[in-house]
């Protein structure tokens, strides 16, 4: 799966990382539904990190993205026009 972070890149994430991406995924949109600001920061930011773990492809990969996230420092209220209830990252 390639999960693309708004201005910054692309990271193609391995098979065995998806259950945790999935759990990481619906425990930011479950605290972007509680309109807790302060658990969305730290939920989406976990999620962020986790996504870097994947492998960094390079600038010049052409291919498409499974699922894009919103940039870093985004905001509950930016962010949350990204989310459905199904979350960001396809199952």
């Amino acid at each position: 799966m390639i999960v693309r972070i708004s201005t910054e890149g692309q990271y193609r994430m391995a098979e065995r990382q998806l259950p945790r991406l999935q759990e990481l995924d619906a425990e930011v949109v479950a605290a972007a539904e509680s309109k807790d600001a302060a658990l969305f920061e730290r939920q989406f930011a976990e999620l962020l990190d986790f996504v870097r773990t994947g492998e960094v492809l390079d600038d010049a990969h052409l291919g498409p993205s499974d699922a894009i996230l919103p940039p870093p420092g985004s905001s509950l209220a930016e962010a949350t026009s990204e989310f459905s209830t199904e979350g960001l990252i396809p199952t």
